[in-house]
């Protein structure tokens, strides 16, 4: 945890305290998940805040530790990859656009059923009033932005082999992203009442190749750019970004007069270091980014935030 990049390990915090909080409600008779869950948009219970804090609900344990084993797993990596501040762009946007495509599906379901017919609904073998039927309807967790991580990792690392269980060989990242994205589609239509949210996964990756495809197109290239090698666009979205972010805060005009042999031992300094940068972006390329060390993880992530 201490080695974390800063956001993949504070959405883990929040995670795991707003489950403990929901744990500890319950003992109280209080129900978190239909305050916090995100309620159909025309059910009494729905509020607007619902689409940001449905995402750090969870309905269990096994539900919880995969979403959170997923967010360690490639969104630190994703989070060095991009960068603090893109990356929690990325995942909120992620999580918001699958909250929208659940409400989208949910209002067609809504009319194909032809609820907007009836003030009430036969449940079993109670009367259920229309309202109170439609509160059932709530979407909990962190899976949208989960899903769309994966999405962006497969994106940017296509190459990277993963081992998956109980797959007995590796596969490639991008066939693990496609792979999981067909399930979902299948999964969506062919078990519409299993309970779970297939559609907003479905959402979260839609929404993460917009964002990404947008960030392509407005970069120019840049790192997407064709015709070089992945090393060559880690770095130049690399430098280019840590010159970005680190001119923000360098003052308007600092005037200095220093020693000659000062400014030759900053700009000796300043070379080992990108040496040591492009040392370690080369062994990702043709290693991969959990081949390197904890030393080499800190140097990468210590480079992009200057």
């Amino acid at each position: 945890m201490m080695n974390m990049p800063p956001v993949t390990k504070n959405l883990i915090i929040i995670n795991v305290l707003f489950f403990l909080a929901k744990l500890v409600a319950q003992r109280y008779g209080v129900d978190l998940d239909s305050l916090l869950g995100l309620h159909f948009f025309l059910a009494p219970d729905f509020r607007l805040y619902q689409f940001v804090t449905y995402m750090f609900m969870h309905g269990g344990l096994m539900h919880i530790l995969f979403n959170m084993f997923a967010v360690w797993m490639f969104g630190r990596v994703m989070e060095s990859y991009w960068g603090s501040r893109r990356f929690l762009l990325y995942y909120m946007v992620c999580g918001l656009g699958a909250g929208f495509a659940q409400e989208g599906v949910q209002y067609v379901s809504y009319l194909w059923q032809g609820l907007n017919q009836y003030d009430s609904v036969n449940v079993g073998y109670a009367v259920m009033s229309m309202g109170d039927y439609l509160n059932r309807w709530t979407t909990i967790g962190a899976s949208g932005a989960v899903y769309g991580i994966l999405l962006a990792f497969g994106m940017s690392f296509p190459e990277e082999r993963l081992f998956i269980f109980p797959l007995p060989v590796p596969i490639k990242a991008k066939f693990f992203v496609i792979g999981y994205a067909a399930i979902e589609l299948l999964s969506a239509f062919g078990s519409p009442g299993d309970g779970v949210a297939h559609f907003a996964h479905l959402g979260g990756m839609v929404f993460g190749l917009l964002l990404i495809l947008y960030w392509r197109r407005r970069d120019g290239g840049g790192y997407y750019g064709r015709g070089s090698s992945f090393s060559d666009k880690f770095k130049r979205w690399f430098f280019d970004q840590r010159d970005r972010f680190s001119s923000y805060r360098k003052p308007k005009m600092k005037v200095s007069m220093g020693n000659r042999k000062d400014d030759y031992d900053y700009n000796a300094r300043k070379k080992a270091d990108e040496e040591e940068i492009d040392r370690i972006l080369e062994k990702v390329r043709r290693s991969g980014y959990t081949s390197l060390t904890e030393d080499e993880k800190r140097k990468l992530f210590d480079a992009s935030q200057r």
